[in-house]
């Protein structure tokens, strides 16, 4: 089974190699990926994101409290250099509903009995079974690839700001955080992945060694003079 969709503004991409697994399992992915953009996204103002922001939501859905649960996480462990509510700005916690929706999603299809399968959104992979090989892009050059990557029943996550500029924010400066170029983590979940590569690039040089701290978590980082950093467990393709 193979599908590709545009959701959240990315093209998400799946592929399921298990013969016995339902079209309606893919169908199911990609309609919750519509809902949790349609509850959770800042550029949405009907959404339960920007109702709560302005005020018009009391009661956040359990689904909204997991979120910001794991945004006031990231955002004491980083010091607040990762935080969701920047002054100026209104609530965003993309940077969290991105791994957490489509690692919930990654869930569907393992209760619908797939063993093996790929999940790409924009370029985040969550990974079931394998190995799955997955490339990191150069940040200078869109056609050349850092490395490549080997993973199973694991997720990949990168930070960087070669695709949409200065992006991210270090909160405790109110700045952009220039210090790397890019941040890939491979960890068990792309709730983890995801949230730790970009709170690990908002916190700049010093980020590589937090997320390389991280339980379960490891790391192949660009830093602003362009050197590379990896640690001893990366599961680099042979």
């Amino acid at each position: 089974m193979r599908r590709v969709e545009h959701v959240m503004g990315f093209p998400v991409s799946l592929r399921v190699d298990d013969a016995d697994v339902p079209e309606r399992a893919a169908d199911a992915v990609f309609a919750w990926l519509r809902e949790a953009d349609a509850r959770f996204s800042p550029f949405r103002p009907d959404s339960e994101v920007s109702r709560l922001d302005r005020g018009e939501v009391t009661g956040p859905s359990a689904g909204l409290r997991d979120v910001l649960a794991l945004c006031e996480e990231y955002r004491a462990a980083t010091g607040g250099a990762f935080d969701v509510r920047l002054p100026g700005r209104g609530l965003d916690p993309c940077a969290v509903v991105k791994g957490w929706s489509v690692q919930k999603a990654a869930g569907l299809l393992t209760a619908a009995g797939a063993r093996r399968f790929c999940l790409n959104a924009g370029g985040d992979v969550v990974a079931a079974g394998g190995p799955w090989r997955v490339g990191v892009r150069h940040p200078d050059h869109a056609g050349r690839l850092c490395t490549v990557l080997e993973v199973a029943d694991a997720a990949v996550a990168t930070s960087a700001r070669y695709e949409r500029g200065d992006h991210i924010v270090d909160g405790r400066t109110g700045r952009p955080a220039t210090g790397l170029l890019s941040m890939t983590v491979v960890a068990p979940t792309l709730t983890e992945a995801d949230t730790v590569a970009t709170a690990a690039f908002a916190l700049g040089a010093e980020g590589v060694e937090w997320a390389a701290s991280r339980e379960g978590c490891e790391v192949f980082a660009v830093d602003a003079d362009r050197r590379v950093f990896r640690t001893a467990g990366l599961p680099v393709a042979a």
